[in-house]
């Protein structure tokens, strides 16, 4: 700020000649008005030595002194004239080719109205080879008369990839360069730029990918080849030894081909424009699937109904018919990518017409599978459950070069972890990466990652006719690509570092887990490692993360309880519509509700509303006619309780609030006034079902609280972030406090009951609840706070179970499926750190295969232009070299990460790695 008032100065300076008086060329003085606000000096020329200067750059911006003030002149206008294929000198002009007096270039710093000349000799290139040999692009093959520079086509390629920037506001920006008053307006080339950038997107991807080197040409491109490919997933014959078929069947996992299905409902398209009119300029030769061929077996099948979901109401399987396809000939996109990666893989992607189709997805994924020869797949799908139910039938409708050998391969279908806790209890043991051997710490959530670089671009490509869409959408896939490509660097050095500690952790936590399970439960453990093993060989075994005993739940007591009251004769039924078990219930209801009017009163502060003030009369009130009604019915079924009140309403002087009314249950009694014991027993069932509720409630709480503050410290920052998180975390920490609130009164009224029942064991189920124990299942006691030493508290031990006969062996089953899960996260840990080093070793093989290939494209076509066969050798070379320095770098980067994983990933001097990462 304080220099502001200099640089001010300095451009409004510029508005005049900046003294300057003098032909910086010629050195005359009274001819020295014209300047170039493209070329960084500011010097004067007179006309002659302008345009000698701006020979070779024709759609500079140039300026002419009035003598007052500066004003925009094109070289066109000072008599400038391009000359193709020839030097000025050497104009051979002929009537055949017309002069091209409003030939239009289209360049970084504005649309331009240019003069140029093509050369007219009999020997000589059409007009649009001279134009490219001049790096102008032109926007048609036949008597071209507008034309962009490379430059700018490349400028804006980078800037639609980077930024999504749309193609009209780029052109409206190079129209206001040369005049934003509006006076003049540019001549309009919008369409040829559009027809040019196209065509540019189209040229560099069949340039990337070698079409160019082949002697076949462009048209005998084969589907999917201009994709990039993963480096760091098994490509046989690239990046995999050539026995790997052979390899034992315990590592079989570390060639498994991991792929991530989803589908994308923001990438629409209105139903513009058709494929006849607007083609695509490839034939699936990239990501997106080859169009009649998809559309035909689409049209062929398109009257087969999908199955309704057997599991929760997902609306990617039942809102199929409902999906509203108005306007729109595409609702939204499918794809097919690594899931470990990111990566798009090869003919992989299309439109989809009405919602998630199974049809749609089947050819997809087998279309994406079918040119590889690996025999392991871990497929994720977060409706995998539903999608696989008749997936091999649906397989068969497929052509024939779709289907894949299932049965000579192993598939794994999961679902991502995400979309996991979506699903019902049977999918979340069946379909879980933590549980599947050979997953490491994949999470199969890699498309909805995949899909934030797409949607960016969404709107502009709603809008665009198919072909042009497709080819839009496979350049911005295929940038995608090569970006995570040449990032594998980074993320599998980042992943190591995470990777080797938390190894080590799990495997120490089981160790531990395990030493304290031998004294009482060694024979069993010995059983639970040969049933996980089994499961692991063979999935069709009992899996052993199931949960196998039926746990107890207060809805589940009130249930079976209403089962036996139908039995009951009408005698034993005091009031006609309440019975004893109902009675208790509401009680213990009611009970609940006095806990949270309280808790809720508390919280209020001095400082409430007089809205907050009314509500919660409002519902003191309301619990207070509950209470009333209540205690009538619990009257006739414990008379004696009406002279308890009686006698507390006499000693007390002040109105009980309904949040302390005393209820008088059965446990507080004990038994100091007469009580059926059938009540009691009533009471003692329906309080152990509270217990378990309470537990889980408890359980689920924690799993949030340790959820959301892993979420915070990883990707929130700033104050308003910040200050959200805290809030939702207090609401989570509001829900421990009631849930703990609640079990406590459960444990105390079990505790009055069960001298009084003879009750015996239960103690070893449910214990006193300490501040202590209300911990997540990761964190340590403050005596035992490291991850390696820590003890589970007791509330991850517990769970209900059908009688008491099976308490000893439901507490067998939780300890049981807890040892599972400790063994699971250990050996995930412990595979993510092996596939990594594959996917190291499997990047380095595959870019110097990648670049011997390059090396090879050089001499695969030979011709009698040298010009053209130096160009073919350069740019194979060049490709060549820079896989070569991709895979140099890569090394660079992992120079030590195998110490670091064989010392543990401890700091010290030994493990550079691990002192770079923690010094930050």
């Amino acid at each position: 700020m304080e220099d502001r008032d200099s640089f001010l100065r300095e451009l409004i300076r510029l508005e005049g000649r900046s003294c300057l008086t003098t032909c910086a060329g010629c050195k005359t003085t009274e001819v020295a008005m014209y300047r170039c606000d493209d070329c960084l000096a500011v010097d004067l020329y007179c006309k002659t030595c302008i345009l000698l200067q701006h020979g070779n750059q024709p759609v500079h911006l140039v300026k002419e002194w009035t003598g007052a003030y500066w004003v925009r002149r094109s070289l066109k206008e000072l008599g400038l004239t391009i000359q193709l294929g020839h030097s000025a000198g050497e104009t051979c002009y002929l009537p055949k080719i017309p002069y091209a007096d409003d030939f239009v270039i289209l360049h970084s710093n504005g649309i331009h109205s240019v003069a140029l000349r093509f050369c007219g000799c009999e020997t000589a290139d059409t007009p649009a080879q001279q134009l490219l040999r001049y790096r102008l692009f032109p926007a048609s093959t036949q008597q071209p008369r507008t034309a962009a520079t490379f430059n700018l086509l490349d400028e804006f390629h980078l800037l639609s990839l980077e930024s999504k920037i749309s193609a009209y506001h780029y052109y409206n920006s190079l129209s206001r360069r040369v005049n934003n008053s509006g006076l003049s307006p540019s001549k309009d080339r919008y369409e040829q730029f559009m027809r040019m950038v196209r065509e540019w997107r189209h040229l560099k991807v069949l340039k990337r990918s070698g079409r160019g080197h082949d002697p076949d040409g462009v048209d005998r491109t084969q589907e999917g080849q201009c994709a990039v490919l993963c480096p760091a997933c098994p490509q046989p014959g690239k990046n995999i030894p050539d026995d790997w078929c052979k390899v034992h069947k315990e590592k079989q996992w570390l060639y498994a081909l991991f792929v991530a299905i989803d589908a994308n409902f923001r990438l629409k398209r209105r139903a513009i424009s058709n494929d006849k009119i607007d083609p695509s300029l490839s034939r699936g030769w990239s990501y997106f699937v080859e169009e009649l061929s998809y559309k035909l077996y689409l049209r062929e099948h398109a009257n087969l109904r999908q199955e309704k979901s057997m599991c929760s109401s997902h609306s990617a399987v039942n809102g199929v018919e409902s999906k509203s396809t108005e306007g729109l000939a595409a609702t939204g996109a499918g794809s097919v990518c690594c899931a470990r990666h990111e990566m798009k893989l090869p003919c992989s992607v299309g439109d989809l017409q009405k919602g998630e189709r199974y049809i749609n997805m089947d050819y997809l994924f087998f279309s994406a599978l079918r040119n590889t020869s690996i025999k392991v797949f871990n497929v994720s799908y977060d409706i995998a459950c539903q999608w696989t139910v008749h997936l091999w039938e649906r397989m068969i409708t497929l052509p024939n070069p779709m289907h894949l050998a299932y049965n000579d391969s192993k598939i794994n279908m999961l679902i991502p972890k995400f979309h996991l806790p979506a699903h019902v209890a049977e999918c979340q043991w069946k379909y879980s990466f933590n549980f599947i051997k050979g997953m490491g710490r994949t999470d199969g959530e890699a498309p909805e990652r995949g899909w934030s670089t797409l949607n960016a671009a969404a709107s502009s490509a709603k809008e665009m006719g198919p072909g042009h869409r497709r080819d839009t959408l496979d350049d911005l896939i295929g940038d995608g690509n090569w970006k995570k490509l040449i990032g594998l660097g980074e993320m599998i050095y980042r992943k190591i570092v995470e990777a080797v500690p938390e190894r080590n952790d799990h495997q120490e936590d089981l160790r531990e887990f395990e030493n304290s399970l031998k004294e009482r439960y060694s024979t069993q453990l010995s059983q639970w490692r040969a049933d996980v093993v089994a499961w692991e060989n063979d999935m069709s075994k009992p899996n052993p993360f199931e949960i196998k005993s039926n746990a107890v739940t207060q809805a589940s007591i009130r249930l079976q309880l209403a089962r036996d009251e139908i039995d009951l004769p009408d005698t034993a039924l005091i009031h006609t519509d309440i019975s004893p078990s109902v009675l208790i219930s509401m009680g213990i209801d009611l009970e609940e509700q006095q806990r949270r009017l309280r808790a809720d009163s508390e919280k209020q502060g001095i400082h409430a509303t007089d809205q907050q003030k009314a509500k919660l009369l409002q519902r003191s009130n309301g619990l207070l006619r509950r209470i009333e009604a209540w205690t009538n019915v619990q009257t006739l079924y414990i008379p004696s309780v009406a002279s308890l009140r009686v006698k507390a309403a006499l000693n007390s002087e002040q109105v009980q609030r309904p949040e302390s009314f005393r209820l008088w249950l059965p446990s507080a009694l004990r038994r100091q006034v007469p009580c059926d014991v059938n009540l009691e027993e009533i009471e003692w069932k329906l309080r152990t079902g509270q217990a378990h509720d309470a537990l889980e409630e408890l359980r689920q709480a924690l799993r949030s609280r340790a959820y959301m503050l892993r979420f915070k410290d990883r990707f929130l920052r700033g104050q308003g972030a910040t200050t959200r998180a805290r809030n939702s975390l207090k609401s989570v920490d509001m829900k421990v406090d009631a849930s703990a609130a609640k079990y406590r009164a459960a444990y105390g009224a079990l505790s009055a009951l069960s001298p009084l029942l003879g009750k015996v064991g239960w103690a070893t189920t449910f214990r006193p609840l300490e501040k202590e124990d209300i911990r997540s299942m990761t964190h340590g006691t403050e005596d035992r706070p490291t991850e390696g030493r820590r003890r589970l508290s007791w509330i991850w031990l517990t769970c209900g179970y059908t009688d008491g006969t099976q308490a000893d062996e439901g507490l067998q089953d939780a300890i049981r499926l807890e040892w599972c899960k400790a063994r699971a996260r250990a050996n995930r840990w412990a595979e993510e750190v092996e596939l990594l080093v594959e996917e190291q070793r499997r990047t380095l093989q595959f870019l110097r295969w990648q670049s011997d290939w390059w090396l090879e494209r050089q001499a695969l076509i030979m011709t009698d232009d040298p010009a053209l066969q130096e160009g073919l050798k350069a740019y194979a070379l060049r490709q060549a070299a820079l896989r070569q320095d991709l895979a140099n770098h890569f090394e660079h980067i992992w120079r030590n990460t195998q110490s670091y994983i064989e010392a543990g990933g401890g700091i010290s001097t030994d493990n550079p790695i691990a002192v770079e990462y923690h010094s930050g």
